[in-house]
């Protein structure tokens, strides 16, 4: 029945233009997993990254995703339960981010003062942009 159908995004393409330094970034920098790493042929490459603990990847290739010029993408986000945690790892990798941002008020009595309203934001080497966002009780 439609109704219960589950949902689940389980892929977003990001498009770079350098397939190693992007898987690089990814990996190394943002400490994704590489899930796949796959050649087609000459024209087409495929290689899957997720973020530690995620059900949904990031998908960067040649000959995939035509129509996308990178540094297209923003507003790709992450969630973690500790924001300063994750802040302080991405700078340490030499990740440049935003540093950490309130955006707003907590809307709960009982959260940690960043839940939801802590935020970090950074590009990957091509711009695309992303945030991680601090949500503790549905994280990790």
């Amino acid at each position: 029945m439609a109704d219960d159908l589950v949902w689940s995004l389980e892929v977003v393409v990001v498009p770079v233009s350098d397939l190693e330094r992007a898987k690089a970034f990814y990996s190394e920098q943002l400490g994704f997993a590489v899930d796949h790493d796959t050649t087609i042929d000459e024209d087409r490459r495929v290689i899957q990254l997720t973020p530690p603990g995620s059900s949904c990847s990031v998908v960067i290739g040649t000959g995939v995703v035509p129509d996308m010029e990178p540094g297209t993408v923003k507003g790709l986000q992450l969630v973690v339960a500790d924001l300063e945690s994750a802040h302080r790892m991405l700078t340490e990798r030499g990740v440049h981010t935003s540093g950490i941002q309130v955006l707003g008020e907590n809307p709960s009595d009982t959260a940690h003062p960043l839940d939801n309203v802590g935020f970090v934001f950074f590009e990957d080497l091509d711009g695309n942009g992303w945030a991680v966002q601090q949500i503790s009780d549905r994280a990790g």
